[in-house]
This record gives C-alpha cells, structure tokens and sequence, in this order.
C-alpha cells in the first residue's frame, strides 16, 4: 500500500508548535483555524521552508526530516508542489515557461510537452505565451497549481490559493481543484481560512489554534460534535450555551440538561456525572419552529419559547435570531424558508416557539 503524508511536529518558540498528521495518498486535508495558528508554518516545515525544534516528516516513504537523528533535507531534495498564496510566478516568465521551470527532473525534449499537458490540464491551453502580469489572478493561479504538479510531487501543499481572487472566481477555482484532485494519487494539504472552501474540497479538516492541532477529523464530524467549545467558537458555530448535567441514564445515555431555568433533554454516547458542568451547542438544522395554526407532536420535545430578535431574508430563506433568556446573554439562531417565516408571522419583536432535538444536542465537558 501506497504511503502518503506523515507529520509530526513540535516546537516551543518563536512559533509553536504541537502537531501530528496523517494524510492518507489522495486525501485531501485542511488546516483551518484563526491567523497565526500555525497553518501555513506546517506547511513551510513539510517543504522545508522551516525548521521545527523537534518533528520527522516521511513522505511516499522517504524522510525528509528526523530531527533525532540529525537527518534534515534541503527544499530541493523534497518532492514537495507548494502553491503559495501569492503564486510566486517568475515575472519575466511566460506561463508555458514558469511550468517548464519545475521539469527539471525530465528529459530537455520531454519538458515542452509536459508543461503544454499541465497547461492544458488547468484549462489554460492557448495561454502559453503570456506572462504573468497579462493574466489574471484566476489564471496565475491555475499556472501555480500546474507548476508545481508538472514536477511529480509527491505531495501537494496549498497556502490559500484562492485568497487573492474574487468570490465567483474563487467558487470557480475550487470547482476545477476538486475535479483535478480525483486523479491525483498523492496527499494534499491546504491552509484555508474559509470554512465552505474546507467543506468543498476536504476529506477531513484539522482545527489549529497556537500551532495546535486541536481536533482531527472529517468536516462532518467535527462540525457536529466539536470537541470543546473553544473548537466551536474557532469555527464560529452558532448556538454555543453553558449547562449543568442533572442525570443521566446509564441504559440509554439520555441526559437531563439544566440551562438557566429549563430542563432540557439530550441523548449523548459519553457519560456525564450529576452536578457537571459543560458546554452544549444544537445546530441550526435541529431548531424547529412551532407552527401557529397546526401544533405538531414534535413540538413537545424540548420546547423553548422566545422572543424574535431579529429576521434577515437571505433570498428565499431567512435567518433569524432568537432571544432564549439564556444566563450568558447567548441567542438561539437558525434559518428557515423565507414563506415560513411569514406564514408564521415571525418578525422583530414577535413571541414565538421553537423546539430543540434532543438527538443532536451536543454535550461537551468544560475544561477543569
């Protein structure tokens, strides 16, 4: 079986670092987490560009750093495709001659045409002989991707390569990534701050905060179950509350959860203690509105009345902001069909009624 990616890292300054990964060949993972969490430095230590205090990085079998044993290859020994997030294109290079410059390691009669391929690969075919300064900031970053794949990595890293581009082109960028991805048989990392890029493109995401890897895992997964609340709120999830477990049933894990002056249930897979205190959060997709003129059996499921706070139409849904008479001040927010909401008279200012599932209540234990 193929190798891919694997990294160990740790360093105690001037840039910490505390991080283990495992990128499987064609696995795409995302570093993602605030600036200065230590994102792209990973990045720069798996291609060379910077020396942890004490790591190994092993790549498609080969390692490339063992800082117990001294061993520590130079850059250019790294079979590493680095995209940068400002491209790094030799300006006097035309696009066809940048992507030759990373074919060093072919034959001289080989070079044109695997560039052409790489090109062409990238949907740049007839921009050949243009340089940098005539193309645009989409087009310079398809002649960075091709530059670094025309060298047969063995790895791809990517340090925000959309962050310079618009928001159509960027979609647009991501759209061509994720279709050249699938016949890619190496491991990719990325570094994005955009949490719908992470989505789009990833297979799992790694949550980094103070060059810690603070949880590893598929974006579903730790979107729906963050380990803590500080990996919550570094992903901005709504919905994040404090609570106090009052019971637990050991047969079925149902939690009875007290927050401020309600008594809520969840159903949960860990044990929790009488008197602990945690953190919980319920993601917008499980806030259930009570319908006005026809109550439903589910609206008895932990039933939470509340005052509109505000309404935003998005299109054809509505995001709405729900005051909870939460004990730290939080709101309850969530988004709904823009018709629904009017039907159901929702408006700044209105009472209304929501019901939280219990199946997808989040219990997370706060730090001791």
């Amino acid at each position: 079986m193929a190798e891919g990616l694997l990294l160990r890292l740790r360093a105690d300054g001037p840039i910490p670092l505390d991080l283990s990964l495992d990128v499987a060949p064609g696995e795409v993972l995302a570093l993602v987490g605030p600036s200065g969490a230590g994102k792209s430095t990973a990045l720069r230590c798996v291609a060379g560009l910077h020396r942890p205090t004490h790591g190994m990085v092993r790549c498609a079998g080969e390692t490339w750093l063992d800082t117990a044993s001294g061993l520590v290859l130079a850059p250019y020994r790294r079979s590493a495709g680095l995209v940068f997030q400002d491209y790094a294109l030799f300006p006097h290079m035309t696009a066809l001659g940048n992507v030759m410059a990373a074919t060093g390691h072919m034959p001289r009669t080989q070079r044109e045409a695997r560039a052409r391929e790489w090109l062409a690969r990238v949907h740049l075919a007839g921009l050949e002989g243009r340089r940098p300064e005539e193309l645009s900031g989409g087009q310079q970053q398809r002649v960075a991707v091709a530059r670094s794949l025309a060298r047969d990595p063995a790895v791809l890293l990517l340090d925000e390569p959309f962050s310079a581009v618009d928001r159509a082109t960027r979609r647009r960028l991501q759209a061509e990534l994720a279709g050249l991805r699938r016949s890619l048989a190496i491991p990719v990392v990325m570094v994005t701050h955009d949490l719908e890029e992470a989505l789009a493109l990833a297979d799992r995401i790694c949550v980094m905060h103070r060059g810690s890897g603070l949880q590893l895992g598929t974006t579903a997964e730790v979107l729906a179950r963050p380990a803590t609340a500080e990996v919550a709120r570094l992903l901005d999830l709504r919905n994040l509350f404090r609570g106090r477990i009052e019971a637990q049933d050991g047969a079925s894990g149902r939690v009875v959860l007290r927050w401020g002056s309600r008594r809520l249930e969840a159903a949960s897979g860990r044990c929790f203690r009488p008197g602990m205190e945690v953190d919980w959060l319920v993601p917008g997709g499980a806030v259930v509105l009570h319908r006005r003129e026809r109550p439903s059996q589910g609206q008895r499921e932990n039933p939470v009345q509340a005052r509109v706070m505000d309404l935003v139409p998005m299109g054809e849904e509505a995001r709405v902001t729900l005051d909870v008479d939460d004990p730290d001040g939080g709101s309850l927010a969530f988004s709904l069909p823009l018709h629904h909401a009017r039907r159901n008279g929702l408006a700044p200012g209105a009472e209304c009624g929501v019901s939280l599932l219990a199946a997808a209540i989040h219990l997370m234990p706060r730090p001791v």
